[in-house]
């Protein structure tokens, strides 16, 4: 499971220092890694007494002072335990037995929190060695080295592990026990079970338990929130699997992502009852203080999050731990930005010379306006193209909004900042730069976008940006002409628009009065409902929000999926060839297995640029087929 890079790492850090820190979420697969390596004696506080009963201690502090090879210490985690430790490698300290305090051999110690965050090391601090998730491919492998072949049953475990061993290892168990690949909430549920059993070592008690299935739930919290007083808050702080965020305490993905899939099945009603009480505090924090700009974009991007929407789920908060940071683009990184330029024209299917000579303009009017994410090592992984808006940048800008220009540019609703392109290197790190760019637009004030990307088209109608329709020319060369959008951020909108996003719709959009033509007004975009609806199919619960239910003839959720299943067939058995192709896309793409566009495009044998006009085609034919009211 782990993988020959992290082998290497660690053997290189315990090459050149006497002292090494091996850390990771829990059930990461440390341990097993730890020993892959050529141990001479080990020490497992966990099963060998640990602080209670002061034996594993003792033999941490006897073989350290004795000469030898590696030496092991695993399960340095619990409340004291690091200080105890440190306390026993200290050479200063007593040490029984004839060996010399100042003869010390080498240590790797295990962990859950890096060691230098929980304990006052003086001098000795260990080099630290962090291991991070593994990935969809290895997960998948491990999945069919314990029996798992179905296809279904397979993505179920590479979903709910999110790159974890462990929870791999469990998602596996859990099908082995009989839980169907379709019952996912089953399945964290048996899984959430064991990883709480395995943080009981952490922190003693149960009353944590059931807070840490609500913080999963809200996703951050305060602890007003959490509503259990100072004692529950801090209880939950102390947990590896928790961290401290700008607006409260945080479960670690993919964690978080499993306790709160587990909660929405055992507890539905419940866990709707609290994401609707988080979702109405944030927006009274919005509404009721005057948070300065970092905090509103805090509170905005948590809104988003406890709207549910699965669009926005899977775009902004995919269940993986995050290990990336956005900031802005540093002197010298024009290449690393041409390169991260180069691939996002190449993924979406633009023609690559057109889209560089987009990018050197931009590069020309303001360099520093790009932001990327940049990985743990300091490489750029991700970026935005994110441009103020200004007489300086206009005619960089001014060819992605063509007719548009005049009213965005130089109209009331000018200023801000102008988003051409978004690319990451994988998910996360996409979503990462997704919220990243949602925060600056927070901070600026108002946000303007070109895309010709139907997967950012189909995310700003979810997010009720105002359509401003496409721009003449089709300047990627990709088949496809980019659409513009914008959204007003200004505070005092935000309340309101958040209210709009939430299940419950508590408030009219931000920027105008509900309904047609009001600057943030929803998109009734029947296409793009058509859209919305195929791909909740599954969960009547959104599907009951569909304005398409009133459509004569259909009436229920179950009636709209029967109906939206029936004219997608209909559509697949079309005689013209372009339709069949569309209403194939369709199937495979909402009615089949869970796959991207590239995926299903490549399985179509399809261009890009056919299977996304494909595609657009499909929806607006299954939107006209719709029953509409007659007299």
């Amino acid at each position: 499971m782990e993988t020959t890079d992290d082998l290497a790492r660690l053997q290189a850090a315990l090459d050149t220092h006497a002292l090494v820190n091996l850390t990771g979420g829990l059930g990461s697969g440390k341990s097993r890694l730890a020993r892959r390596l050529a141990v001479a004696a080990a020490v497992d506080l966990a099963a060998d007494g640990g602080l209670g009963a002061d034996d594993g201690l003792a033999a941490v502090r006897r073989l350290a002072a004795q000469p030898g090879g590696l030496l092991l210490v695993d399960s340095v985690d619990g409340p004291g335990r690091a200080g105890a430790v440190a306390a026993a490698l200290d050479p200063a300290g007593p040490v029984p037995g004839p060996a010399s305090p100042g003869r010390l051999r080498p240590v790797l110690l295990v962990s859950r929190l890096p060691l230098r965050a929980t304990a006052d090391w003086g001098g000795r601090a260990p080099a630290t060695v962090a291991l991070g998730p593994r990935s969809a491919a290895a997960v998948e492998a491990q999945a069919r080295e314990a029996g798992i072949t179905d296809p279904d049953a397979v993505a179920l475990v590479v979903r709910l592990a999110g790159g974890v061993p462990l929870l791999a290892d469990l998602a596996c168990r859990a099908l082995h026990a009989g839980i169907a690949p379709d019952a996912p909430g089953a399945a964290a549920d048996w899984m959430a079970g064991e990883v709480l059993e395995r943080l009981g070592r952490e922190r003693p008690g149960q009353r944590w338990r059931h807070a840490l299935r609500l913080l999963a739930t809200v996703r951050t919290g305060d602890e007003r929130l959490l509503a259990g007083g100072p004692g529950l808050f801090e209880a939950l702080a102390g947990l590896s699997l928790v961290r401290r965020e700008r607006l409260g305490l945080a479960v670690r993905e993919p964690y978080r992502s499993l306790f709160e899939t587990a909660y929405r099945w055992r507890r539905p009603q419940a866990y709707e009852e609290v994401r609707s009480r988080a979702a109405g505090y944030r927006r009274a924090l919005l509404a009721e203080r005057t948070p300065g700009p970092q905090e509103r974009a805090g509170l905005v991007e948590e809104g988003l999050f406890l709207t549910g929407d699965p669009l926005v789920r899977t775009s902004l908060f995919p269940p993986a731990e995050e290990f990336s940071r956005v900031g802005p683009a540093r002197p010298g990184e024009a290449d690393d930005i041409g390169r991260l330029m180069h691939r996002w024209a190449v993924r979406g299917g633009f023609d690559v010379r057109r889209s560089e000579r987009i990018v050197e303009r931009w590069l020309d009017d303001d360099p520093t306006a790009f932001r990327l994410a940049r990985d743990r090592e300091g490489r750029p992984v991700g970026l935005a193209a994110l441009l103020p808006v200004g007489a300086d940048t206009e005619a960089g800008i001014e060819p992605l909004l063509q007719q548009h220009a005049t009213d965005l540019l130089g109209g009331p609703g000018s200023g801000g900042l102008f988003l051409g392109a978004a690319y990451g290197a994988d998910p996360v790190v996409h979503a990462q730069v997704l919220r990243d760019i949602l925060g600056q637009a927070v901070r600026a004030g108002h946000l303007v976008v070109s895309t010709a990307s139907p997967d950012y088209q189909a995310l700003l109608h979810t997010l009720s940006f105002r359509p401003h329709g496409g721009i003449r020319d089709d300047v990627y060369r990709c088949g496809r002409r980019p659409e513009v959008y914008s959204h007003d951020f200004g505070a005092a909108g935000l309340p309101g628009w958040m209210g709009a996003l939430t299940p419950d719709g508590a408030g009219p959009p931000a920027g105008g009065p509900a309904g047609p033509g009001g600057p943030g007004a929803p998109v009734h975009d029947v296409p793009v409902l058509v859209a919305r609806a195929l791909a909740r199919l599954g969960d009547p619960a959104e599907l009951a929000r569909s304005p398409l239910l009133a459509r004569p003839g259909i009436g229920s959720p179950a009636g709209l999926r029967t109906w939206l299943r029936d004219a997608v067939a209909e559509l697949a058995a079309a005689d013209a060839p372009a339709d069949a192709e569309a209403g194939a896309i369709l199937r495979e793409y909402y009615l089949g297995r869970s796959r991207t566009h590239h995926q299903v495009a490549r399985r179509l044998h399809l261009s890009r640029a056919t299977y996304f006009r494909r595609l657009r085609r499909g929806l607006a034919l299954v939107a006209a087929r719709l029953p509409v009211r007659t007299g």
